[in-house]
């Protein structure tokens, strides 16, 4: 497995086969539901304040795609996306490809990866519950019920840092967790 970043390969086939996998990854109305969306989303991870990199197998296809945005002014990143390609989920390629992500940020001189993911398929125990008044005391009790990609990211160091309650909809927040990755 090779973890590169997307500017230096082969754009136009790489470019289509990560419109591919995240399509198939993000296939809703929230996601990506067209090829052209999911394209354009690939293609904007090309821009200076950001960082994409691709996992890319033995045979030369992509695994896996993450990248990140830079934000207040380079002390922290949005880790956004991640995607591993559905036949090679599991295998800690997700994993790799963090890990990579926080070491080039880190070199880049941020302090902080941040990132949010949405609840919007009954993932979490506040999924469907209305949160309000007190949506931090709900953010501390905050746990994956449903193999919810939060359980994921905190097994990579990743806390919570509060939610935004019905982002999505009634009772579908958006949870945001954070790492430090930057030397204090």
């Amino acid at each position: 497995m090779q973890i590169i970043g997307l500017s230096k390969v082969n754009k136009i086939e790489i470019i289509q086969e990560l419109a591919v996998i995240v399509n198939q990854a993000f296939p809703g109305p929230d996601g990506y539901p067209t090829l052209e969306i999911a394209r354009v989303e690939v293609l904007e991870s090309l821009g200076e304040e950001r960082v994409s990199l691709v996992a890319i197998d033995e045979q030369g296809k992509v695994a896996g795609w993450i990248g990140a945005i830079e934000t207040y002014k380079g002390n922290a990143y949005e880790l956004h996306p991640l995607v591993v390609r559905e036949d090679q989920r599991g295998k800690g390629i997700g994993k790799l490809l963090v890990e990579a992500l926080e070491e080039r940020v880190r070199e880049l001189g941020a302090m902080t990866m941040y990132l949010g993911t949405d609840d919007v398929d009954n993932g979490t125990n506040i999924y469907g519950k209305d949160v309000y008044p007190d949506p931090l005391s709900h953010a501390q009790g905050l746990e994956s019920t449903n193999n919810h990609p939060m359980a994921f990211y905190r097994k990579l160091g990743y806390v919570v840092v509060g939610i935004f309650p019905d982002a999505n909809g009634f009772g579908k927040p958006d949870i945001f967790m954070a790492k430090r990755i930057g030397q204090i």
